[in-house]
């Protein structure tokens, strides 16, 4: 994936971190954190990567099919209300108007909205747009999210937040359930003609 210049100021951030581990009461030069700011002004410049992203959807192939799924594509991000990871899953499915894009494009489209600040809502809709963007008849992203600012802190819950974005096509309803099912069917079924 192409990438942008890097925003990141490496030696900011370590000057930050090792004042907030200070600030937590801790000493930073105690010898486990010693390597503690320069391993996390890393650890953001890997996590928070998406804001370097180019999109690569661009590169497409002329193909008819009705419609493409990409299941269970892995995601990390960072909730931008408390800096804690949230992660999941995210299903595509688009029809395609004469071209389809690369498989592993899909996967890159995630990276570039989860690795940034974000809330699960608007990473769903982000994938979304852009794919519709591109020229294809419909798109549905559903994400689905496990939070550890709901897990770890406040409410203490477990539960997965789903986020659901329909462009086009699958505004409709029996596109939309013909999708959800191939989706969420754990046996596909495949017909042989």
């Amino acid at each position: 994936m192409r990438t942008k210049k890097t925003p990141f100021n490496k030696r900011k951030i370590e000057k930050l971190v090792r004042e907030l581990i200070v600030q937590l009461g801790e000493n930073p030069d105690r010898e486990g954190l010693i390597g503690t700011p320069q391993r996390m002004a890393n650890m953001f410049e890997e996590i928070f990567a998406g804001y370097c992203m180019n999109s690569e959807l661009e590169i497409s192939f002329s193909e008819e099919t009705d419609s493409i799924i990409a299941k269970d594509i892995r995601f990390y991000s960072m909730c931008e209300h408390h800096m804690l990871p949230f992660f999941g899953r995210i299903h595509i499915a688009y029809t395609p108007s004469g071209r389809v894009f690369g498989i592993s494009k899909l996967a890159r489209l995630v990276e570039k909205y989860s690795k940034r600040l974000q809330i699960q809502e608007r990473l769903t809709k982000e994938i979304a747009d852009e794919i519709m963007n591109m020229g294809v008849k419909g798109v549905t992203v559903i994400a689905e999210g496990e939070h550890l600012c709901m897990k770890m802190r406040g409410v203490r819950n477990d539960s997965t937040i789903i986020t659901v974005a329909n462009r086009g096509l699958v505004d409709q309803n029996d596109a939309r359930s013909h999708l959800l099912a191939l989706i969420y069917d754990s046996k596909p079924k495949i017909h042989t003609v």
